[in-house]
């Protein structure tokens, strides 16, 4: 498993692991901005700071498979 791991850093750190690193980037930065104006929303709220923190760890969790559904490795 960490051999697969390892392997996979070797490629990604080269620019051999992914097709379209220009669309990775792209849509993993839709993601994180999701996530982070959802955490910083609902932490505008009178609730306890956990709560925005699963919450929006959650929904980012939810939508990363949709947003990289396209995604192409080499």
């Amino acid at each position: 498993m960490l051999e697969i791991g390892w392997f996979s850093a070797k490629l990604f750190f080269k620019g051999k692991l992914l097709r379209n690193p220009v669309y990775f980037v792209k849509q993993t930065t839709i993601g994180i901005a999701v996530g982070f104006l959802l955490l910083v929303l609902l932490a505008q709220a009178p609730i306890p700071f956990y709560l925005p923190i699963i919450l929006s760890s959650l929904v980012t969790g939810i939508i990363m498979p949709f947003l990289l559904k396209d995604f192409k490795m080499k």
